[in-house]
């Protein structure tokens, strides 16, 4: 698959969740991701209505819930949601029990992604982190069977922050596969070049998740359309 620099950046959630950030850097980062072009900008929970005001309507506004750890009980990441949504977040991005998935626990885990989505608006975008990393690929089928039976518009691979690692093709292409083009596939974590981003788009990515953004998107300097075909890499 083909894309060009423009179409790239329409994919991306640019992302910054370091919990040293400050409002400056939020700032900082819905304007270079205007002038990037990127689809959104992803942001702590805390930083949704600041990023809402300076985006003034030129990209969407994304958050977590759940965050990093999934360990949360249902009701509180169903609140987190709804006060996200009502400052001013277009999509949620929230993270599954970890643990839950890997004892087997599908009905749970299914259980706890339909209370998030109880309280995300249908016009507004709900994305499921389980972790790909961590499950075994029978597990990754099962936890994307369950968002979608729960009600999720994506899944995703990661928050980038567990120990074993963020996104793989491997992982992209079975979610894509499971889900079948119902859902969206995001693919996050440990995406820092133009080949790792093309390969993911290529396994069946439809939104990427990077904060390497611009270093990203600068891979395309002096390279050729036909050259950045995915093939390549």
């Amino acid at each position: 698959m083909t894309l060009d620099r423009a179409a790239l950046a329409a994919t991306v959630d640019h992302t910054l969740l370091k919990p040293e950030a400050g409002a400056e850097d939020v700032t900082a980062l819905v304007d270079e991701g205007a002038r990037l072009g990127v689809f959104s900008v992803c942001v702590s929970p805390t930083f949704v209505a600041h990023a809402r005001e300076v985006a003034a309507g030129r990209l969407k506004i994304a958050t977590v819930c759940g965050f990093p750890s999934g360990k949360h009980v249902s009701e509180i990441k169903a609140a987190e949601a709804a006060r996200a949504v009502s400052d001013g977040a277009d999509e949620v991005d929230m993270v599954i029990d970890v643990g839950a998935a890997r004892a087997g626990l599908f009905d749970d885990v299914r259980a706890d992604i339909a209370a998030v989505r109880a309280a995300v608006p249908e016009e507004h975008v709900l994305k499921v982190i389980i972790e790909s990393a961590a499950l075994t690929d029978d597990q990754i089928v099962a936890a994307c069977q369950a968002a979608e039976a729960a009600g999720a518009d994506f899944v995703k691979t990661s928050t980038g922050f567990h120990p074993t690692g963020g996104a793989s093709v491997e992982a992209v292409s079975l979610m894509a596969r499971t889900v079948g083009g119902r859902l969206g596939v995001k693919a996050s974590g440990g995406i820092r070049d133009l080949g790792t981003a093309l390969r993911m788009v290529d396994a069946g990515a439809t939104r990427l998740g990077l904060s390497s953004t611009a270093a990203v998107l600068d891979g395309y300097d002096g390279v050729t359309a036909a050259a950045a075909d995915t093939s390549t890499y």
